[in-house]
């Protein structure tokens, strides 16, 4: 791939390795990123994948390392791309909105709109109740999918803008109301790679 004298070369050494061990280690720090968000979510069936792919990678950018202890930029690089794998496995992971999540909705307000639009925009409900330090709520539960949470937020902020609502992870449901998705089995990969209009 390289000659031997372009690998023997100051440009080699000082900017074309450096830059080849950033990106290693990048990719596979982007890796081990998602391989524990991924196992976090119950989606194991890719992770022993992601898990090789990311000690190859490893093992390719820290022999070189070792092969270059002299070189102070090559440490850097290392470093960065260390730092870079963490921010792009987050934001792949933010674009691919795995799993589901749990929404608690109360309001003083007569809720009888803001229940209808759940569940004409088929989201699962369940209400109750309760009371408040400033007298009577309605307490609305709803589990979706952590890519319909926008279009939740949206609904409370039309029918309902001064609603308190918290959102939490949880890891897996038994059964429910789920809206489903328009986009089909290439849905999470869309919003990761926005080819063919996915967004």
């Amino acid at each position: 791939m390289f000659s031997p004298e372009f690998i023997q070369s100051d440009m080699f050494q000082w900017v074309v390795l450096p830059s080849l061990i950033f990106l290693a280690r990048m990719s596979d720090v982007t890796l081990a990123t998602l391989r524990n968000i991924f196992l976090s979510k119950s989606v194991k069936y890719i992770v022993p994948f992601l898990g090789f792919i990311e000690v190859l990678i490893w093992l390719l950018a820290i022999s070189q390392i070792m092969k270059n202890l002299h070189n102070p930029v090559c440490f850097v690089a290392y470093a960065l791309g260390y730092s870079m794998g963490i921010f792009v496995g987050i934001k792949i992971e933010e674009r691919l909105a795995l799993g589901l999540q749990v929404m608690r909705i109360i309001t003083q307000k007569d809720s009888e709109e803001l229940i209808a639009a759940l569940v004409n925009h088929s989201f699962g409900i369940t209400t109750l109740d309760g009371h408040g330090s400033k007298g009577p709520v309605k307490i609305i539960l709803t589990v979706v999918k952590r890519k319909d949470i926008v279009e939740v937020r949206d609904i409370i902020e039309k029918y309902h803008p001064s609603a308190f609502f918290s959102i939490e992870d949880i890891r897996t449901v038994n059964r429910g109301v789920f809206k489903q998705s328009e986009q089909g089995r290439l849905d999470h990969l869309k919003r990761v790679f926005p080819f063919g209009g996915g967004k």
